[in-house]
């Protein structure tokens, strides 16, 4: 049973040890998790792509409802974003990706109730981040991000897998 232990432990050890990242030119990583908001909880999804050294773009989708004072809201968003990664001019481990960027989104915000306008604060915005990763493995990691924007507007918790 200790052999078993310790073969379990040094791959897993070997697995942290072997992690990579920022995402390099070409790949491709899903995100997904929940954000921090003052209008619920989002739910996110998104996919990012290198497109140079240290550069990435990519699309997010999200979605929330709450209710309040007799009424209930959703608010889709979209977002698209660009990001530069630190790792290499800061020196930071293959298993850290620290980032920060800027995105444009639009967001849709429908309501039951009498407080239309609401629905007309729908529309396009922009919206900045920070944010960094830590990845267990080659393709498996958690993500943190704060900044603002429509459409996770406070901070975002979830995870990433590289494709």
């Amino acid at each position: 049973m200790k052999k078993q232990l310790l073969a379990v432990a040094t791959m897993i050890t070997f697995g942290f040890m072997n992690a990579q990242a920022p995402l390099e030119k070409g790949g491709t990583q899903f995100n997904a998790g929940f954000g921090i908001s003052g209008w619920g909880t989002p739910v996110y999804a998104g996919l990012d792509y290198g497109i140079a050294t240290d550069l990435t773009v990519g699309v997010e989708g999200s979605y929330r409802s709450y209710s309040q004072v007799g009424f209930k809201s959703s608010i889709i968003g979209l977002q698209v974003n660009g990001n530069y990664h630190f790792n290499k001019i800061l020196s930071i481990p293959s298993k850290w990706d620290f980032y920060a960027g800027a995105s444009a989104n639009y967001y849709i915000w429908n309501t039951d109730s009498a407080y239309e306008l609401l629905a007309e604060d729908s529309g396009f915005g922009i919206g900045f981040q920070v944010g960094g990763r830590y990845f267990f493995s080659d393709t498996f990691g958690v993500n943190l991000e704060g900044g603002s924007g429509n459409s996770t507007t406070g901070g975002k918790l979830g995870i990433t897998y590289k494709f």
